[in-house]
């Protein structure tokens, strides 16, 4: 493998101030201090997680650890919707995080905080339309996720090949591909489509920093993309999830017609929680991205970045052979 390049430059790289244009996850539960300061020390955009923290005083805590762990820029993610994300918001722009990435919901009022208080603000969507609105709204940038992806996806089982050329032509503010990408290759693939970088969770799921559980790691590290399935579809929130007996049933009740309260039970995150923070795979559901069959390791998180960025260098000099 030849190395990495100095630096991979594009509008990311440029507004986020960092080396090269991928950046980790929000990633409930599992992106803290350790996983968000590894990406960023490594050259890329590492994010803390609001989502499964005790609280603002737990987020300030976090923010503290990671600054204490690299100089380099990192984001805290924010999901609107499943709480008042006020609180949390308040406390990352008082400890001077300069970019917040916001997924779910209208992401509008918070983007207009963000901007009095000189933060860039980076929005998770699925398609043009919602990308239209997050620039319109204000956004630095969009990431937009394909139906590979882990995690909550689109509802149009738009792929992430077709997704990103319809974004980036609907945007003029730049675009970072997410949904299948774990690799180099994926990377100069994403650069081609016309993004200007990269998100991805699954792949820093299973890296050494990660906040999970060591069973939900080597999980994904073994898994094909036929163990991956999507749930939560009759909720109108469709999620990749790994396959088990949990993530099963799920689908089973759906496709019943079982009664809402009892599917969102089932969704619940204390649920989510048996497998992320306790291993129990088979009696919980962990979210997974069909990029699993991509990987077979648990390396460090700063690996990963550093090995990406060496693959899509390697892969761009072998295409330059082909002209």
């Amino acid at each position: 493998m030849t190395e990495a390049p100095p630096v991979l430059s594009t509008r990311v790289t440029r507004l986020l101030g960092i080396r090269y244009p991928i950046v980790q996850g929000g990633l409930a539960r599992v992106a803290r201090a350790d996983l968000a300061a590894a990406v960023s020390e490594a050259g890329g955009l590492g994010q803390i997680a609001n989502a499964g923290l005790d609280g603002p005083e737990a987020l300030r805590a976090e923010i503290r650890r990671c600054r204490a762990l690299t100089a380099k820029p990192f984001a805290v993610n924010f999901p609107i919707g499943r709480q008042d994300i006020r609180p949390g918001l308040e406390a990352a722009l008082e400890e001077g995080v300069g970019v917040i990435a916001l997924t779910a919901g209208n992401p509008a009022p918070y983007i207009r905080r963000c901007q009095e208080a000189g933060a860039r603000t980076l929005v998770l969507t699925a398609g043009p339309e919602l990308a239209r609105k997050a620039e319109a709204a204000g956004a630095d940038m969009v990431a937009t996720v394909g139906y590979e992806g882990g995690g909550h996806i689109g509802r149009s089982d738009e792929t992430t090949l077709v997704m990103v050329p319809r974004v980036v032509a609907a945007v003029s503010i730049p675009v970072l591909a997410s949904g299948g990408i774990a690799t180099g290759a994926g990377l100069l693939a994403a650069l081609a489509l016309g993004a200007e970088g990269v998100e991805m969770g699954t792949r820093f799921v299973a890296t050494a920093e990660a906040h999970a559980h060591d069973a939900y790691k080597r999980a994904l590290a073994g898994a094909a993309p036929a163990d991956t399935m999507i749930i939560k579809r009759s909720l109108g929130m469709p999620g990749r999830v790994l396959r088990s007996p949990h993530a099963e049933a799920i689908v089973a009740a759906e496709a019943a017609g079982a009664p809402q309260p009892e599917i969102v039970a089932m969704i619940a995150g204390a649920m989510n929680a048996r497998g992320t923070d306790d291993g129990d795979l088979a009696g919980s559901y962990v979210w997974a991205g069909q990029c699993v069959g991509l990987f077979e390791d648990v390396p460090p998180a700063g690996e990963v970045v550093r090995r990406m960025a060496a693959e899509a260098a390697e892969a761009m000099a072998r295409l330059r052979g082909l002209f």
